[in-house]
């Protein structure tokens, strides 16, 4: 794959991820009535958003890192009954894809990989 198809790719499965973060813990089916502070979990997910649309390598090896966070607790909340259950689903297969995008675009556009310049 091309790293510009990775880019676009990245940068809508982080898009997603966030709005189902903030619609999850603020409407859909929070922890407590009337929205959860746990919505502040897309905070660190926004630190990367500009990184990740510019294209840049560094922000995609450390949201790498940092997407396996979300991975882990939408595995966990999983078994959560009714809506959550389900939005904890969605959140785990983002995230695991988000995870494989990110990787995939760090390798791809290592400068190793990158074509040599001629004069």
């Amino acid at each position: 794959m091309s790293p510009r198809t990775l880019n676009v790719a990245a940068s809508l499965l982080l898009i997603a991820l966030i709005a189902l973060c903030v619609l999850w813990e603020g409407w859909l089916a929070p922890l407590r009535p009337g929205g959860s502070w746990m919505m502040l979990k897309a905070l660190p997910l926004m630190a990367a958003l500009f990184g990740v649309l510019k294209g840049r390598r560094y922000t995609y090896q450390w949201l790498s890192m940092l997407v396996l966070l979300y991975l882990v607790e939408g595995v966990v909340r999983a078994l959560d009954p009714g809506l959550a259950g389900g939005l904890a689903v969605a959140e785990a297969i983002l995230a695991a894809l988000l995870f494989a995008t990110a990787v995939l675009y760090a390798r791809v556009s290592a400068p190793s990989k990158q074509a040599p310049e001629t004069d």
